[in-house]
């Protein structure tokens, strides 16, 4: 029976390897540069290892956290016997959205009570940025997106496949570890009338470097002199200072000012809600008449990338936000958050400090949000990881959320090394 059973096997296995040529000629694609590093992270033994390459919170024990505001929400979802697994319309849910406008723009904002802004539910920040790539390549005349540099390495890709020219602005200066404010106003006063640009809201992907409230009042100054369509990226709302509305304020200023804008939000990092895609994309229009339109050309997107959001992230945000004292609890557990990392950056400046590590590394503290731009070449990041084991980008990029009271000290003695032998 079973040389019976082998022989037509056999001949099928060999049909499908025939049939299947036509994807030999695929290449691999290159490993992504921040979820690569961390592939490589769980594949070393050494008991030194440390992974700050990606962008997730960690206890000071280096543990994922699920805040404790998100596990009631879901005990309550779960009593909850009115809710089902029907499909949410292309939009998503509007009882989400409507609380998610009110988080970005503010409770009392006129936008808002008069129904000036077009919001959809999105997979997350990343979704929301691929809907609204494809809204600006239809809807805008000569589509082109100015983006800072640097900025989230996905934010290029994401206009590259949705077949949008992305022009580059200064944003940081390399020599002082701060903002170039000048190169910045200078390249977007270069920009045609009307052009796109990408703002971060706060915590600056991957500076750490926010402009100050003046500085914001210049950017904005010579945005409205140019007409230009703002692009905040809202992916760090209150993790950059623990406070959600001082996180808030330039897309708020922009807006209450009339801007044209569009705005995408993400709950992976402020609730932690990483793996449940959570976001929204809104639009700023000038009447409920012209919100209603945009909608249902956002609609016909949405349709025909991902049908429809799924339901359970939506309405994990949506118990938090509409329950006051789960949404006190979530502040309270979000600006314990942010001041971990606040302590984690002071702590490394003062173990470089006591090396002596060569340079200023003040900017370590001065920074704000997730990340620290740390200023070290290529080649010294490729050595913290090749000798050091210290998992992280070759743009000297490195998440504050994986530096613990227990790792520090080894951080900074692998920096001091690679300041000190490394060109």
């Amino acid at each position: 029976m079973f040389t019976a059973f082998r022989g037509p096997a056999t001949r099928s296995a060999h049909l499908v390897r025939c049939a299947s040529t036509w994807a030999d000629s695929v290449q691999a694609a290159p490993l992504d540069p921040i979820l690569g590093m961390s592939q490589r992270f769980q594949k070393d033994t050494d008991e030194r290892k440390v992974n700050v390459s990606v962008g997730a919170y960690r206890t000071d024990e280096g543990k994922p956290l699920v805040l404790n505001c998100v596990k009631k929400a879901e005990a309550k979802i779960l009593q909850d016997s009115s809710l089902n697994k029907e499909y949410l319309p292309q939009r998503g849910d509007v009882a989400y959205t409507t609380l998610c406008q009110k988080l970005l723009f503010g409770e009392d904002s006129p936008l808002v009570k008069n129904g000036h802004i077009a919001t959809v539910q999105t997979l997350s920040g990343t979704g929301a940025l691929r809907v609204g790539a494809e809204f600006v390549k239809r809807y805008v005349e000569n589509p082109a997106v100015y983006l800072s540099t640097p900025t989230w390495g996905t934010h290029n890709s994401i206009m590259a496949h949705a077949g949008i020219k992305a022009v580059n602005y200064r944003y940081w200066d390399g020599e002082n570890r701060n903002l170039n404010l000048a190169g910045m106003l200078e390249d977007l006063e270069a920009a045609p009338n009307g052009s796109v640009v990408m703002l971060h809201a706060a915590a600056h992907n991957p500076t750490g470097v926010d402009p100050t409230k003046e500085q914001w009042d210049q950017i904005h100054a010579l945005c409205a002199k140019k007409n230009l369509i703002c692009w905040f990226d809202s992916a760090y709302q209150g993790f950059a200072t623990g406070d959600l509305d001082a996180d808030a304020y330039a897309l708020r200023k922009f807006a209450e000012s009339g801007m044209n804008m569009l705005v995408s939000q993400s709950f992976a990092k402020n609730i932690g809600l990483y793996g449940e895609r959570v976001g929204t994309l809104s639009i700023v229009c000038s009447s409920p008449e012209s919100v209603a339109s945009v909608m249902s050309q956002l609609d016909v997107l949405i349709r025909n990338i991902y049908s429809n959001p799924p339901k359970h992230g939506a309405n994990i945000v949506k118990t938090i936000l509409s329950d006051p004292t789960l949404n006190q609890e979530w502040k309270d557990e979000l600006r314990a958050m942010s001041h971990r990392i606040i302590d984690m950056r002071k702590a490394l400046c003062e173990e470089l400090v006591k090396l002596g590590t060569p340079g200023d590394w003040s900017h370590i503290t001065s920074q704000i949000g997730m990340f620290s731009f740390t200023g070290l070449s290529p080649a010294q990041c490729d050595s913290m990881v090749e000798k050091h084991h210290i998992y992280m980008l070759k743009n000297g990029r490195i998440s504050m959320a994986g530096v613990t009271s227990k790792n520090v000290k080894y951080l900074a003695q692998a920096i001091d090394d690679v300041v000190r032998n490394v060109n």
